[in-house]
């Protein structure tokens, strides 16, 4: 095991060596796509032999309607990788220069991070879109994914590296760990830091939770997506149920979905229609008192431990607040600094709330499922981060850098 890993590792070092510019790397992800679009139907077929291995380990439907590939979501992929193409190659950009009393001149620069670790669960096109973001920003990737994907997992990562032999440029800028072995990742969290740069875990709490704790690589990541949306007092409700069913139910699996709901108390006579559009769509409420007082609808009680719940379900839990600062504190005790959204049509609320809520992104009239860097116009994203140093929020291609300090004399010395 360590023998393979390390191999993987000293490979990627090696490739990493290689400087590509940025006429080449395009060249490299039009073939990959070009790849994509040859092989979907052998992709599709791959993707089969996950489904049903899922269905054998009575993985739960969401997540394997997440699990699931089809010609649509092939063409999301496909689609992806060409938005990251028409973007400006992120390396060698001068971010800042200045010159000093004394004459020296510096200048800011972007590098790439180097060899990139990413660990994420069953998500087939994670492989493609981190694959190709990293590198474009000129950054080796070690993928380990989750088992329920293996086969779609596999097919893309060796179709890019089909498209980098074709390029001449060496395959080991990407490498897929094709061993089902669940202490690899152990191994590769706190054996490899010789080799890998930067750790970037995308997946549950468990998943996220022992990366942290195991990891002696630096990690980019999140732990859950605990996510609100506040209806506020001068709240248009129409569009606040609009949203809100957008958020909660229009993919309860992904990291962005709406878990809870506050309201606050002067829209009481609206709770019931609130509530409603969500209950006739099959979502489960769970509430506080105030909330169970007004609807007489069928309700679950909420308790400590369901504020803090990331269902990635058809689940909500609901609470009644008296002012925007109790639903700011509320988001700031039990939120995880993801996303969280304001419905109001005060603009002064909206500025008071999203600069008051710790979380990485804070939204005005809008769902927290546009949590995601491809509708950030990124492309495509490695994950979101709710680290308190940067970088925060969706993690794309510029995000997926490093900077050092050029600096340019003509003999000056230091007094």
């Amino acid at each position: 095991m360590s023998k393979y890993l390390n191999t993987l590792g000293s490979r990627a070092k090696i490739a990493f060596k290689n400087k590509i510019n940025g006429k080449l790397k395009n060249k490299v992800l039009t073939d990959y796509y070009k790849l994509i679009i040859k092989n979907k139907n052998k992709i599709i077929s791959e993707n089969k032999k996950d489904i049903k291995f899922a269905e054998k380990g009575k993985l739960k439907e969401n997540l394997i309607k997440r699990l699931s590939l089809n010609n649509e979501k092939i063409n999301s992929i496909i689609n992806s990788i060409k938005t990251i193409i028409n973007f400006k190659d992120p390396i060698d950009q001068n971010l800042e220069t200045w010159v000093r009393p004394n004459k020296l001149k510096i200048k800011k620069v972007t590098i790439p991070i180097g060899v990139i670790g990413i660990i994420y669960e069953s998500r087939p096109n994670v492989t493609a879109d981190v694959s190709t973001l990293c590198f474009k920003s000129g950054n080796c990737v070690i993928l380990r994914g989750g088992s329920e994907a293996y086969f779609s997992n596999k097919i893309l990562a060796n179709l890019f590296r089909q498209s980098l032999e074709k390029n001449k440029i060496d395959k080991n800028f990407v490498q897929f760990i094709d061993k089902k072995n669940r202490n690899l990742v152990d191994f590769m969290l706190s054996k490899m830091s010789e080799y890998i740069d930067v750790i970037i875990p995308r997946g549950g709490k468990n998943l996220v939770k022992k990366v942290q704790k195991l990891s002696s690589i630096p990690v980019i990541g999140h732990l859950e997506g605990m996510c609100h949306t506040y209806i506020d007092k001068y709240a248009n409700i129409n569009m606040a149920k609009k949203i809100l069913v957008n958020a909660k139910l229009r993919n309860t699996s992904i990291c962005g979905a709406t878990e809870t709901l506050l309201i606050h108390k002067k829209n009481s006579k609206f709770i019931k229609e609130i509530l409603n559009v969500l209950v006739e769509k099959g979502c489960i409420i769970y509430a506080d008192k105030k909330i169970k007082k007004i609807y007489k609808g069928k309700i679950r009680n909420a308790s400590y431990s369901i504020w803090k719940k990331e269902f990635l379900s058809s689940k909500i839990s609901v609470k009644l607040v008296n002012n925007i600062n109790e639903a700011i504190e509320h988001i700031n005790k039990y939120g995880t600094m993801h996303t969280d959204a304001i419905i109001t049509k005060n603009k002064l609320s909206a500025k008071y709330f999203i600069k008051n809520v710790k979380s990485s992104i804070a939204m005005h009239n809008t769902s927290t499922q546009f949590a995601d860097g491809g509708e950030f116009g990124f492309g495509g994203e490695v994950g979101i981060s709710t680290n308190k140093l940067p970088p925060r929020g969706p993690v794309g291609l510029k995000q997926l850098v490093s900077y050092k300090y050029e600096v340019y004399g003509s003999g000056q010395i230091r007094k």
